[in-house]
């Protein structure tokens, strides 16, 4: 199973350099890749980079959708359309979404469900801040996030995970290699409980990922990819990264 290495590249981002490092991706790709690739950019430059991708072995993805099909959501996209332009992935419940927006685990798990019947595949972010790890919650929360933000017919086909600890979101911060482990490992289980068999599931590490510590953290026992934020902009680092999966 190839890992999947996911660029957000939040809101960041003009036509000019989306062109540039979607069309620098593509010549790196060349056809083929160590992982499976997807591009997540900010909803207006959407169709400029599934154009640059079209053909190539890198997929499209959003950074969120909502949970109706249509509707008076001013401001908000459906994941119906988010399929038709093209994409084939969807970020959801990622921590500045659930803190900038207060959206809650049945909010982050509507979502989901509308983009899986859209035929996209939500990419589900879960994670503790540092108080709560600090007070050692941080299996509490990924047990409550987890099962409260997957749709019930979910499967190890059919959704992602993204394991991002809020602390180490643009911190600089990164959780030791055993940490990740562990709470990956913890993730799987919980997923097994409840949908059935993770052997194949694809559950991503987030949280201040870079090419020079993607190598440590891809061949982290239950990683099998992971959710880019800054580095995802530049394209020398974002490629270190996809190079680096084992």
């Amino acid at each position: 199973m190839k890992h999947l290495i996911a660029g957000n590249w939040k809101m960041n981002g003009t036509p000019a350099s989306a062109e540039a490092l979607a069309s620098g991706l593509v010549a790196r790709a060349k056809g083929a890749a160590k992982a499976d690739i997807a591009l997540c950019p900010p909803a207006p430059l959407l169709a400029l980079v599934g154009a640059k991708i079209s053909g190539s072995v890198i997929a499209l993805g959003a950074q969120d959708c909502h949970a109706d099909e249509k509707g008076a959501h001013t401001g908000d996209t459906s994941a119906l359309l988010l399929s038709e332009i093209g994409c084939r992935f969807v970020i959801v419940g990622h921590s500045e979404r659930r803190t900038d927006h207060g959206e809650t685990d049945a909010d982050v798990k509507a979502k989901a469900v509308a983009a899986m019947k859209a035929g996209l595949i939500p990419i589900i972010c879960v994670g503790e801040t540092d108080q709560q790890r600090e007070r050692g919650e941080t299996s509490s929360v990924i047990e409550r996030q987890v099962k409260g933000s997957l749709p019930d017919d979910a499967t190890s086909a059919n959704i992602v995970i993204a394991y991002e600890p809020v602390w180490a979101i643009g911190t600089g911060k990164t959780a030791t290699t055993a940490d990740i482990a562990t709470v990956h490992a913890y993730i799987r289980k919980i997923f097994e409980d409840g949908h059935g068999a993770a052997a194949a599931l694809k559950i991503l590490y987030g949280g201040s990922v870079k090419g020079s510590n993607a190598a440590a953290i891809l061949a982290t026992a239950g990683v099998t990819g992971a959710l880019v934020g800054g580095a995802s902009l530049d394209l020398e680092d974002f490629w270190r990264i996809v190079e680096a999966c084992p």
